[in-house]
């Protein structure tokens, strides 16, 4: 029949939900279940809205509104799988979830599905990069293992600093690996009124990184400065993210913040799963998401 077909612009007639074709081509995406890639969309869709609402907060960072009883509609399901959905896509990282207390629904950044390719095309770049400092710095070491010591005790200027004695030249090239590691740039964009914390976070790490003494004592523990070295060494962004997350939430009164720091970077790939896990859990208990 006639009106079986479309015909010319006839398609411009309607509208649709965009969802990323990545999402089902690119095998970054294979684990990520139908559904959840189809709710992304939808989403995403909201974005402009929220923009064209002023939904955006300090850092420039649009977010939205999007209850479990809208997905319930949206996606034609139950509440089980409507909070299954929106946990998928938090832990694959997709999404992020904000609560915002006083019985206020929590709010939702949508996250840019690309990084997860640039991600990996830059990862080969960033690993050939820092063996190449790594190979640089392990040439110098015997050079500047006498020379100048930075004998300053910087625990006199910034109360986090540890103040140990460390080589300046050995400082410098570690802080340009951690500066690109941790992306400092993209964190110190996220959290415009904490630069301060950032740049204490990465001092400290960095007087353990380069520290000439032994052991270091974290949590009550004396752990080889080696140890704890390559546990710094392997950090990124999402960690220092957690770090902050955990500093903003602790209520209780910090006697030696350096100590308080030092444990939480230490322990942060070991908690940070079950930390966030746990955020969730208490959302959907409370209905938030």
């Amino acid at each position: 029949m006639y009106f079986d077909y479309f015909y010319t612009e006839q398609s411009e007639n309607y509208t649709f939900y965009r969802i990323p074709k990545v999402l089902f081509t690119d095998d970054i995406f294979k684990d990520l279940t139908t559904d959840a890639k189809v709710l992304y969309g939808l989403l995403l869709d909201r974005i402009s809205l929220s923009r064209e609402n002023g939904w955006i907060d300090d850092a420039g960072r649009v977010y939205i509104y999007y209850t479990i009883k809208g997905v319930k509609k949206s996606m034609k399901c139950a509440n089980t799988k409507a909070c299954g959905l929106l946990k998928e896509l938090n832990e694959f990282g997709l999404i992020e979830r904000k609560k915002q207390g006083q019985g206020k629904p929590s709010i939702i950044y949508v996250k840019d599905f690309t990084r997860f390719r640039k991600a990996e095309l830059w990862g080969s770049d960033k690993e050939n990069t820092k063996d190449t400092r790594f190979r640089i710095l392990d040439d110098r070491k015997m050079e500047s293992i006498n020379t100048e010591r930075n004998n300053t005790e910087l625990s006199n200027t910034n109360p986090i600093l540890s103040g140990l004695d460390v080589d300046k030249d050995e400082r410098t090239i570690y802080r340009d690996i951690l500066f690109e590691q941790l992306d400092m740039a993209i964190l110190y964009d996220r959290y415009p009124l904490e630069k301060e914390t950032l740049d204490a976070i990465m001092d400290l790490m960095l007087d353990v990184i380069c520290s000439k003494r032994k052991t270091i004592r974290i949590a009550g523990d004396d752990k080889p400065v080696n140890v704890v070295k390559s546990q710094f060494l392997k950090l990124n962004s999402s960690h220092i993210e957690y770090v902050m997350d955990c500093m903003q939430s602790n209520a209780t009164k910090v006697r030696n913040i350096k100590q308080y720091l030092l444990a939480t970077i230490y322990n942060a790939p070991l908690t940070i799963q079950s930390y966030y896990q746990a955020l969730v859990n208490n959302d959907m208990a409370e209905g938030r998401i």
